[in-house]
């Protein structure tokens, strides 16, 4: 079976295009979709149904795609680790943040680079998301920890951390409990330029679920200044619940089909870097110490859902 066929598929599955999936490959559209081709008919089903509203995967492929994401991941992580067994690579690792990315989370990775079976120095770089990828494409660094909003099939990726989002709307009366996102897309929303990844996940969760996006005329420099213009009463906000440091007098959990709408951190790294088979370990490491962060995330959102005398009742 052909290995590039199957990142192909990989691709495709992730970026739910097939010229965005060429595009991220450096080939053309004609030549990954003869691969993805190919490899349906070496399966024997098709994978994938094309619609003007983008690329799905078929039932068939439901089933096959996490499977390839298995093997492709295995196979990873043999080659990395033959490389780091025949030539052991030295130094420490480069990661990129987003500005986005907590201290908390940062700390769990200087203790997973130091918890490695050969501990590891750890440089970080804070830089716009455009600027990370781009340096990671370079080799300027081995590791991204940034939002999970744009599709890299051709690089490695594991969600580290979820965190819920909270709505921020002095426009609207005072309620307790969490607002539906059908109800919460008629306020004006005030974005921060599209570099940290936060206007990207505003924009795709509301397009995505067929809401339009009402945005306030001006712009916040940074998600600090979102959180102080909400409270002063100039727009609505959408943020990450650990980036709300300022009490507002209107703010709730986000949910969608009363289930909670969560951001994503995720790592991202070159499964031809040299260092693969350690990012493999530090990035396990990572997710194992951020879990209870995530714990707590979920602990603050159940509070914030509570009905006022559920929680009294509760505390008594």
């Amino acid at each position: 079976m052909n290995i590039e066929g199957l990142r192909y598929a990989q691709a495709v599955s992730q970026t739910k295009s097939f010229s965005a999936a060429a595009r991220d490959y450096g080939v053309t559209q004609p030549a990954l979709s003869n691969g993805v081709a190919r490899l349906e008919e070496e399966l024997g089903v098709k994978l994938f149904d094309r619609s003007p509203r983008g690329v799905k995967p078929t039932a068939h492929g439901a089933r096959i795609l996490p499977m390839i994401d298995q093997a492709l991941g295995a196979l990873d992580s043999i080659t990395a680790e033959a490389r780091r067994l025949a030539r052991p690579a030295t130094g420490a690792i480069r990661m990129g943040v987003s500005p986005l990315i907590g201290a908390d989370l940062v700390a769990c990775a200087f203790d997973a680079a130091r918890s490695l079976s050969q501990p590891r120095d750890l440089v970080l770089r804070e830089a716009d998301l455009d600027l990370q990828r781009a340096s990671l494409k370079a080799g300027e660094l081995d590791v991204l920890l940034v939002p999970a909003v744009e599709a890299m099939p051709a690089y490695r990726h594991r969600v580290i951390l979820s965190e819920p989002v909270v709505v921020i709307d002095p426009a609207a009366d005072p309620a307790e409990g969490p607002v539906e996102l059908g109800a919460a897309a008629g306020a004006a929303y005030i974005l921060v330029p599209d570099t940290c990844g936060l206007t990207t996940f505003t924009t795709q969760l509301f397009h995505s679920n067929d809401l339009a996006l009402r945005t306030y005329p001006g712009e916040a420099a940074s998600y600090r200044v979102l959180d102080e213009w909400a409270g002063m009463g100039v727009g609505a906000a959408l943020l990450p619940r650990s980036k709300v440091t300022h009490q507002h007098a209107n703010c709730r959990p986000l949910v969608r089909s009363g289930a909670p709408v969560e951001i994503s951190y995720e790592a991202v790294w070159a499964r031809e870097n040299p260092l693969a088979a350690d990012l493999e370990e530090f990035v396990d490491a990572l997710a194992e110490a951020a879990a209870p962060l995530e714990q707590v995330g979920a602990d603050a959102h159940e509070s914030a859902s509570a009905p006022t005398g559920e929680s009294e009742s509760e505390s008594e």
